[in-house]
């Protein structure tokens, strides 16, 4: 078995995949490691050229050919899925990412004992104004929503112990908030960012632009609720329910008094119908919690998903 899986998503990146595999040759050289790439369903002659690679340097590669464009997050979950090494590490194909750091992130990791060794691109060869200044803005916001504080969510170049990836699948484009993700099953002191090389793109056209960085903005609300209630509902739409049926109460009860008490006419007044609607919504939202708490039940049942993940066990005997 492997100590260390590479998996890395590709996309019509015909000119990168011989300089690529070279590089990922000569940084790994006879080092103890499964390189997996993942072709997203290439249009531009990626795929054969990936078959030719694996075919002149042996089993070390292994090619993934998905059935069309996925994306980069199904592409990454499929290298994943097939990886056997203690430690995957995941990185772009576009010869940005370094292969020279792989060794040292992986091996940080170990030596350390910790889950995640994210990659922080400290000086980033990109555009000022279409790469780097929203990344900065993206990843001040997804730190402060996460409370994982890296430097770069957007880096893909991280080390991850696999006992703990593959305890979360992927899903959309939630590749980059995959630490947040992993803190639900690790503590947040054993995610640890360290510095690495970025280069300039060489060669093909780079496959985002800045509407990326709306779409992250739409996936970190996800990520907050689901990193926050995912395993109780009730608690998130059960206070905003319990707050609009305790003020939707209270209205229509000062109503009722003035209008039985004071004999005060109601029926042409707003509050009655803001009553109503806050009263209603309550009770919505209330009946939206009881259904997401069966939903959580289902999910986890029908799944035999766990909600805690043991890291080892001494003296303990297997279930029979």
């Amino acid at each position: 078995m492997p100590q260390i899986s590479v998996v890395i998503p590709l996309y019509n990146e015909i000119d990168n995949v011989g300089p690529l595999c070279a590089a990922l040759a000569a940084a790994l050289g006879t080092a103890d490691v499964e390189i997996i790439i993942v072709d997203d369903g290439s249009r531009d002659g990626s795929s054969a050229a990936l078959d030719r690679e694996a075919e002149q340097r042996g089993e070390q590669f292994k090619i993934i050919h998905l059935q069309r464009n996925f994306g980069q997050t199904a592409a990454m979950q499929a290298g994943i899925d097939v990886s056997r090494g203690e430690v995957i590490v995941t990185l772009d194909g576009d010869l940005q990412n370094d292969p020279q750091d792989i060794l040292p992130l992986a091996q940080r990791l170990l030596a350390e004992d910790l889950d995640v060794v994210a990659g922080w691109r400290k000086n980033r060869q990109d555009g000022l104004l279409l790469r780097k200044i929203p990344s900065r803005v993206a990843n001040r916001l997804i730190r402060r929503i996460t409370g994982v504080w890296l430097h770069d969510y957007g880096c893909t170049l991280k080390a991850y112990r696999a006992s703990v990836l593959k305890g979360v699948r992927l899903y959309g484009e939630m590749h980059r908030f995959i630490p947040a993700w992993l803190a639900t099953l690790t503590y947040t002191d054993r995610i640890v960012e360290m510095p690495v090389r970025h280069h300039p793109r060489r060669a093909g056209q780079s496959k985002y632009g800045i509407t990326r960085t709306f779409r992250v903005l739409v996936d970190l609300i996800f990520v907050k609720f689901f990193l926050g209630y995912s395993q109780r509902p009730m608690h998130f739409f059960g206070t905003i329910g319990l707050g609009f049926l305790s003020l939707g109460s209270l209205m229509l009860l000062y109503l009722f008094i003035i209008k039985f008490a004071l004999g005060v006419e109601i029926a042409d007044r707003p509050m009655l119908i803001a009553g109503v609607l806050f009263f209603l919504a309550g009770l919505q939202f209330l009946n939206t919690g009881v259904l997401g708490e069966m939903l959580a039940r289902i999910y986890h049942e029908s799944q035999d998903k766990k909600t805690y993940v043991v890291r080892g066990t001494v003296h303990l005997d297997p279930p029979a």
